[in-house]
């Protein structure tokens, strides 16, 4: 089945197909004319006309020269004149791959040179216009929705198993491969020397202090419990509130003295133990275990592998949402860049010189690529449809030259006839 360009132009090549054969008609009628003139005067001449026919004659005869030389010279271009198997003729249909050789060299030698990429860029000044397109509203609207549009596309069409692979071999295993006792050690000396600690450890003593004192009962039958079975029950009971007011009495210390003894201890404790997860390879090596029965908790495995799907489904909610917290984020964060690129020249300098260097890289690496598609592209098209196509778009403007043809020659001959006819 033909291709629906071919059974129906579109209207633009419709008009340039009548624009062309107007301009044929045209640059004919001047072909015709010169040669109406020169059969008139050639008619006159031999009944008698005056000496300034010859004039006439001498210019008709030269603009039909002029006339037919140029139709040949442009005729040429596309086809055989008359169908005559002439050397050197129908040029763009036998010459097409040259043609399109000739043609890539020359965009890759004057079109996509590093220097010449760079100074049009420079000109255009793409940061400066592209940051007062961006910190207008609406453009900051369009490009968010166009980013949504693509992050939620692209998630889609991502496999759950291959990217949940990815995330467990770039992430847990990293996670598993990096000893956890030295960087978890150094945090927390840090945390124990700021006494940011402290906080958590108030809670604690007021925890342990409003347990104790919540729980009489089972304190005091844990200490009655515990007493030899020939212990009278007045002296377990004395013995065990004896035992609870003590331990009531010791929380309430440790609650109130921050300079409690059990507090700097514990203090110690906890600094020793930083100290021990960088340096003590025993207690380095309980953390590497701690760690292992962590993750192969059945808990945190299922944790593990609903990390993708969680993912996944906040950003596609999210970039579903215009009112989402994330697209508002990006929406705000175009606006303040492109006001950002309006301002601040250092930043648009160098922003500009980020195009400049992505193009010029382009361009250094795949300049032959480029060139190549043109030549290429040329080298499919049948000869006598790119002679039409061609012709469509130049044939017009080339029909001035037979045109040009006919007049210059006509002057030329004139020029000539009336220097003979001095001299004669």
């Amino acid at each position: 089945m033909d291709h629906p360009s071919a059974l129906a132009p579109v209207p633009a090549e419709l008009e340039k197909r009548r624009a062309l054969r107007r301009m044929k008609g045209v640059a004919l009628a001047f072909l015709g004319g010169a040669t109406l003139i020169f059969l008139a005067m050639t008619l006159w001449q031999s009944a008698g006309a005056p000496p300034w026919v010859g004039y006439v004659k001498a210019a008709a005869e030269a603009g039909m020269v002029g006339a037919l030389a140029d139709w040949f010279a442009v005729t040429a271009l596309f086809r055989r004149p008359l169908g005559l198997p002439i050397p050197h003729t129908a040029i763009i249909p036998t010459k097409k791959d040259q043609l399109g050789q000739s043609l890539g060299d020359f965009v890759g030698s004057n079109f996509l040179s590093e220097d010449v990429v760079r100074e049009r860029l420079r000109r255009v000044g793409v940061a400066a216009k592209l940051g007062a397109w961006l910190a207008r509203r609406e453009n900051a609207d369009r490009v968010t929705a166009e980013l949504s549009t693509a992050a939620g596309g692209l998630v889609t069409v991502l496999r759950d198993d291959d990217v949940q692979a990815v995330v467990e071999q770039a992430v847990v295993k990293r996670i598993m491969d990096a000893p956890w006792g030295p960087p978890l050690g150094k945090v927390l000396e840090r945390v124990f020397a700021d006494g940011s600690h402290h906080k958590l450890v108030d809670l604690l003593c007021d925890q342990a202090y409003e347990w104790v004192q919540g729980n009489h009962d089972q304190i005091v039958t844990v200490v009655s419990g515990r007493s030899p079975t020939w212990s009278p029950k007045f002296v377990d009971a004395l013995v065990a509130d004896k035992v609870y007011n003590e331990a009531l009495s010791f929380a309430w210390n440790v609650k109130t003295d921050v300079n409690h003894p059990m507090r700097l201890a514990l203090d110690r404790f906890l600094g020793e133990f930083a100290h021990d997860l960088q340096h003590d390879p025993k207690v380095m090596g309980k953390a590497e275990a701690l760690k292992q029965q962590v993750v192969d908790h059945p808990e945190v495995q299922k944790l593990i592998g609903s990390i993708w799907a969680t993912a996944k489904r906040l950003l596609l909610d999210a970039a579903g949402d215009p009112s989402s917290e994330l697209r508002t984020r990006v929406r705000a964060g175009l606006v303040t860049l492109g006001e950002r690129l309006e301002s601040d020249d250092a930043l648009r300098a160098k922003a500009d010189g980020w195009v400049e260097g992505a193009a010029a890289h382009v361009v250094l690496n795949y300049r032959d690529e480029i060139t190549t598609l043109i030549t290429d592209t040329v080298r499919r098209w049948d000869g006598e449809e790119t002679a039409r196509k061609v012709e469509l778009q130049v044939g017009r403007d080339l029909q001035f030259i037979r045109i040009n043809g006919t007049v210059v020659g006509a002057l030329a001959g004139l020029a000539i006839y009336t220097v003979a006819q001095l001299i004669g």
